[in-house]
Formats: structure tokens, sequence, C-alpha cells
């Protein structure tokens, strides 16, 4: 197997027991390494370098101080925290990924669509989580359309009602 930026490749998934080791350094004196809620929360929590004003339907960069080394085989998923999202603080496309070769900082990327026309996020303020996931190896291989075997599903609808 080929190693990729010095780290051992990693394909199957550890035992679950088994703690996944992901490096991480501050490059900012106020960064605020991740934590996790409770024991068994699935996210760590990322905070806010700095007071970061979001306009309203605007996507904007806020800044972490962080620089993280995600074993090859995983990946980092950053996602909403749910109490921002009550008020109209989220990420516009979703989850975002990042993979195990970045080495550049962790910016979360948010927008507002609350009330008002801007959202101040305060230093030191959770404003994500970061997933940790194993990523199986996978190829894409070109067939005919008939090769994809038939589905109950089939062709019916984008989403689970089907409605578009």
């Amino acid at each position: 197997m080929s190693r990729t930026n010095g780290q051992r490749p990693v394909y199957k998934p550890a035992n679950m027991d088994e703690a996944i080791e992901v490096k991480v350094a501050r490059v900012h004196e106020d960064a605020q390494l991740p934590t996790r809620g409770s024991i068994h929360a699935a996210g760590w929590d990322l905070y806010a370098l700095e007071d970061t004003e979001v306009l309203y339907r605007t996507a904007t960069l806020v800044r972490t101080g962080l620089h993280v080394a995600i074993p090859v085989g995983y990946e980092g998923q950053v996602r909403a925290r749910s109490s921002l999202g009550k008020r109209g603080l989220i990420p516009p496309h979703g989850i975002g990924t990042i993979d195990a070769d970045y080495r550049g900082e962790l910016f979360v990327m948010m927008t507002w669509i609350g009330e008002g026309d801007s959202y101040t996020i305060s230093k030191g303020e959770r404003i994500a989580q970061l997933l940790i996931t194993p990523i199986p190896q996978s190829i894409f291989k070109e067939v005919g359309f008939e090769e994809l075997g038939e589905t109950d599903r089939g062709e019916g609808g984008f989403g689970s009602t089907g409605r578009f």
C-alpha cells in the first residue's frame, strides 16, 4: 500500500473501543481545542477564534485558529450545531468535509437566515461540530444502465416523498 503524507494508510474502521488520534495544532494563542459536550457526544465542538459578523444569506468563513491531521482512511465532517440552527445560523452547504491530506486552517462556513440583517458570532462561541468518520475504499465502475439492477423505488422521486 502506498503512503500518503507520511501517514499509515487505514482503510478498515477501527475497533469502536479504539480511539482515533487526530493531531491538532493551534496557530493562534486564542484558539480553543475541540471539546466534547458529553462522554458519548458524537461530535467535537469547534470554537470561533474571533468575533465575526455573518450577514443575511451570505456565506462567511469563521476562523477557528486550528489545523488538524486527520488519519488516512477517515474524514472530518463539519456539521451544524442544532442550537445555532434553531436561531438561524447554519452552514450553507450542509456538511463540510475535511480530507486527510488537508493541512490549512479549519474554517467553518456559516450563513444567517434568521431575523435581522446579520448575526455576530462571539469570540469563543461554539460554532460547529467536528465528527471523525471512516471512509471505505471505493471505485466507480462504468456499466450499462440495465446493469444497475432494479429496485422497488426505481427512478421514483427526489427525496422520500417522490414529489419532485
